[in-house]
């Protein structure tokens, strides 16, 4: 299985360049990149930004950093929970709670691609 992680960015830092691969700075949690094949379309209506605050982009960097916006999250929270799998898949209901901790706190998170 290829994984890609989602962490969340606790302070984030607009003049700073995430392109470092640091999951465990960002308590990542993974889930197999097959997932964002299937969700792809509406990723692509998802505003993020690719290593900085000054590259906006829509979707995932597949295999770069994206960091992925407050007002974004709803989305992406609602890719995940409408996913049937997720009722089997424990690693996509991590991500569903991951995504929900960082509504509730008003954090980007961050994505590392596969």
């Amino acid at each position: 299985m290829i994984k890609t992680e989602f962490g969340i960015i606790d302070e984030m830092d607009c003049s700073k360049d995430y392109g470092a691969y640091e999951p465990e700075k960002y308590n990542c949690i993974y889930i197999d990149d097959e997932y964002i094949n299937d969700w792809w379309e509406r990723l692509g209506l998802m505003k993020t930004y690719f290593h900085n605050m000054n590259r906006p982009s829509f979707a995932l960097a597949r295999q770069g950093v994206t960091i992925i916006p407050p007002e974004s999250l709803p989305l992406f929270q609602d890719i995940v929970v409408t996913d049937r799998r997720i009722n089997t898949d424990d690693n996509l209901a991590n991500l569903a709670a991951k995504i929900q901790e960082a509504i509730e706190a008003d954090k980007h998170m961050i994505h590392f691609g596969a």
